[in-house]
């Protein structure tokens, strides 16, 4: 009977020691300080970090950098798959103090994905990040999702816009080719006629069968950065940024 108390107890102590650390940890401790993010993202809702006696805690709002931690192909992908990020930097606060490792992971999963379709609408990828891991093993419960307008990840414009760019000039110059060779047969004179009318033909035509293909999958290579929103206050224990 001793043996089985003993064991049960050595279990509990497991238990607690390896649970997440949650906000209501340090809810009832008192700010003792009040910094801000160094170098902290321009539309960032919130740049505040308070400290506590064993906490700092990032509030609700902040907006920092992540990198993924495998390369990510949207195709490739599914609803419920697990994703995992990582502090590229070590973030500090604007007196100095080191917030958050480099090294930290944040861990979470896929809540949908919307293929690309016609008419050129990008696939894009929803995720909830919902685990921060730091570099002692520490889990700490967190709420983030990408910092974009819908929260979503998406090719950004300039992929989107160097696709519609190399169709409208591959048609262009293929137009410019045939208004060169319909031109030259009859009336060689007029093969800068030609060649131009087939230009504008060509680029037309590529406008349009740009705008109207499928937009663009969602990929991104191992390490890429993208930026994080915090829709919680994280608490980050003090003792688990000590010993890195």
């Amino acid at each position: 009977m001793k043996k089985l108390l003993s064991l049960i107890l050595i279990l509990n102590i497991i238990l607690l020691t390896t649970s997440p650390i949650s906000a209501q940890c340090c809810a009832d401790e008192c700010v003792t300080s009040t910094q801000t993010v160094a170098n902290p993202n321009r539309k960032a809702q919130n740049t505040t970090v308070n400290e506590t006696e064993n906490y700092y805690i990032i509030i609700k709002g902040n907006v920092i950098k992540v990198a993924f931690e495998c390369k990510f192909l949207s195709e490739c992908a599914q609803q419920g798959d697990c994703i995992t990020f990582y502090v590229p930097k070590d973030i500090y606060s604007n007196c100095g103090t080191l917030i958050l490792p480099m090294g930290s992971k944040f861990t979470g999963y896929i809540r949908g994905i919307t293929k690309q379709k016609k008419f050129n609408k990008n696939a894009r990828v929803y995720i909830s990040l919902n685990k921060l891991i730091m570099p002692d093993n520490t889990e700490i419960d967190i709420q983030a999702k990408p910092f974009t307008k819908d929260f979503s990840l998406v090719e950004n414009g300039w992929m989107t816009a160097g696709k519609l760019a190399a169709s409208t000039v591959g048609l262009g110059a293929v137009g410019a080719g045939t208004g060169v060779g319909l031109a030259f047969i009859p009336k060689p004179h007029k093969i800068a006629i030609g060649a131009g009318t087939g230009v504008a033909i060509g680029c037309f035509i590529g406008l349009v069968t740009g705008l109207v293909t499928p937009g663009l999958k969602y990929h991104a290579k191992e390490g890429e950065e993208i930026n994080i929103i915090f829709c919680d206050d994280a608490c980050i224990p003090k003792c688990s940024i000590k010993e890195f």
